[in-house]
Formats: C-alpha cells, structure tokens, sequence
C-alpha cells in the first residue's frame, strides 16, 4: 500500500482571492457613489441643470420684452410714445412742467 502526502494550502493562499474580491468590490462600490459618473455627482449635475433652466426662463422673459420694445420700433409703425420715451432718454431732455424719476432700469447703453 502506497501513501501519498497530501500538500496543504498555506494561510496565504487561502486568503488571497477573497481578499482581492473585496478590494475590488470596495473599489467600484467607493467610485460608483463618489465617482465622476457616480449618484453624488448625478445629483450635483441635476441641481445645476434646474438652476439653469430658471435662468433660461428669466433670460427668455427678459428677450421676449426686449422683442416687443424693437417690434415697436420698427419701420412702418413707430408708436409715437416710445418714440418719444427713447429720445428723451438718449438726449437727457424733459419739458419745464415734467417730474423726472430717475431709477437706474432701462439703460440703453446695455
């Protein structure tokens, strides 16, 4: 009868692989919160999407504004009104029985 030795696995070799299992489960777990791409970050980019679109509403509003003054200075239908508003800002004129109130809005120069 013939005995064969059995060889025993080290400490080392039995630990290897589980251990090398976690630390890359660690690694992808850490970069799938934290990561460039992860969910913190995709919170980040929506908040600054929503401040962006409120931004893009008021610009929007302000441009439709700034559409309807130009509209009504167009060629063919000047409305006297705001024909007279803009050359009395632009020259600084009033007549002698105007009060003028001077806010700071609707400088021409911007």
């Amino acid at each position: 009868m013939m005995w064969t030795k059995q060889k025993r696995r080290s400490i080392k070799g039995r630990f290897i692989l589980p251990l090398m299992t976690i630390g890359v489960l660690s690694y992808f777990g850490y970069h799938i919160y934290h990561g460039e791409y992860g969910l913190y970050s995709r919170v980040k980019v929506e908040r600054h999407i929503e401040s962006l679109n409120s931004e893009l509403k008021s610009l929007e509003e302000q441009r439709k504004g700034i559409e309807k003054k130009v509209s009504l200075l167009k060629d063919g239908h000047i409305e006297r009104d705001m024909l007279d508003e803009y050359a009395r800002k632009i020259l600084n004129l009033s007549k002698p029985n105007e009060f003028v109130v001077l806010t700071g809005q609707g400088d021409l120069s911007k």
